[in-house]
């Protein structure tokens, strides 16, 4: 990954995470990301009208179908500022352990919102990414 598309990607604030059924259906849903040691992970987070987070949409595409995008992008007035980058790669739930523990301090670190909600026994998601695509400026000044 370019440092430019790193830098992006830690000065942007939410992604757009993308999975596909088993039917072929698209799914697309906005979350807040870190990214680390070549991993992009986001936290499920409390979900009022879904007590069964396993049984959410991206959890269950990703057990179908693994591969998924995160896209992090910039729209400016001036079209000279537009920016984005996406991450392709293997999408995993990981449901506790190390990696677990060391992503909900990263994301709570990121954003303190998170430091008041109970996800510490809730899903991470890690996409391993594999592929990075940037397009237009990504200058963060």
């Amino acid at each position: 990954m370019k440092d430019s598309e790193l830098k992006f990607l830690d000065h942007g604030r939410v992604a757009r995470f993308a999975t596909v059924g088993a039917d072929g259906q698209p799914h697309v849903v906005p979350i807040c990301y870190a990214v680390a040691d070549g991993t992009a992970y986001f936290t499920i987070d409390e979900k009022p009208k879904q007590p069964d987070v396993k049984a959410l949409k991206r959890i269950r595409n990703l057990q179908q179908n693994s591969r998924a995008a995160l896209v992090v992008d910039r729209y400016d007035g001036d079209w000279t500022r537009l920016g984005w980058v996406m991450l392709q790669g293997e999408g995993t739930v990981i449901l506790s352990g190390d990696e677990h523990a060391n992503a909900q301090r990263l994301l709570k670190t990121r954003y303190p919102q998170l430091a008041g909600m109970k996800i510490d026994e809730l899903p991470v998601i890690a996409i391993r990414i594999e592929r990075v695509i940037s397009w237009g400026n990504l200058d963060t000044d």
